[in-house]
């Protein structure tokens, strides 16, 4: 099976969530071809990115002269103009590339591109914005959504699950939230199994829909 995860991505736009997107991929060892229309702001990052290139996107030819169409992934980080993220998008589309991520500044938005072909639709801001609500709370030490209602969070364990087996805890049948993996002092993390033992200096990493994280976290 061909190895999928440094497989090249081309990322269009590079505002401050495009470029973060294609610094990181550069950094994790994937080809990336960074595309903007702003000649300047590629210029500033073409000492970091190995392929930046300006160009007008919302261009049929422009694309297929820089080979978009053979990228099986493509990121749409475009969001201050709302009618060039789309026709970009449904240009890719066009162009039958088989994975592309967009960017969406609101959910009327999110929409219209999951309606012409996004296969995934991201809200940075909303986003980041949970993210860090969570993480100001306290008792949450990372959060990540995984889905629209469903989220990972990094926590430290509530005093209902301490100092016994989690399969009595009843911590899935009472919140809907299941423990998997705990990490003890200053340890790794290990998969987490019924006869777990979560103590009070543990961090536990849980998973389940967002209201039910949110409860065990505020509950007593």
């Amino acid at each position: 099976m061909a190895d999928t995860h440094h497989e090249p991505v081309v990322v269009i736009g590079l505002g401050r969530f495009g470029s973060a997107i294609a610094l990181e991929l550069e950094r994790q060892g994937t080809e990336v071809l960074a595309i903007d229309s702003v000649n300047r702001t590629v210029q500033d990052l073409s000492s970091q990115l190995t392929h930046a290139v300006t160009a007008d996107c919302t261009d049929m030819e422009a694309l297929q002269q820089l080979g978009v169409g053979d990228f099986r992934r493509a990121v749409v980080a475009i969001g201050d103009h709302l009618e060039d993220s789309i026709l970009v998008t449904s240009l890719l589309v066009d162009l039958e590339v088989d994975d592309i991520w967009a960017k969406a500044t609101s959910a009327h938005h999110g929409r219209i591109l999951e309606r012409i072909g996004a296969h995934h639709v991201v809200f940075p801001e909303q986003d980041m914005g949970q993210r860090v609500a969570h993480l100001v709370s306290g008792n949450v030490l990372d959060y990540m959504k995984i889905d629209a209602d469903f989220a990972l969070a990094k926590l430290r364990p509530p005093r209902e699950i301490l100092d016994v087996p989690l399969s009595k805890t009843e911590i899935r049948s009472k919140h809907g939230v299941t423990v998997v993996a705990v990490k003890k002092g200053e340890g790794s993390f290990t998969y987490a199994t019924n006869e777990t033992v979560v103590s009070g200096g543990d961090v536990i990493l849980a998973v389940g829909h967002n209201d039910d994280i949110e409860h065990l976290v505020d509950g007593p």
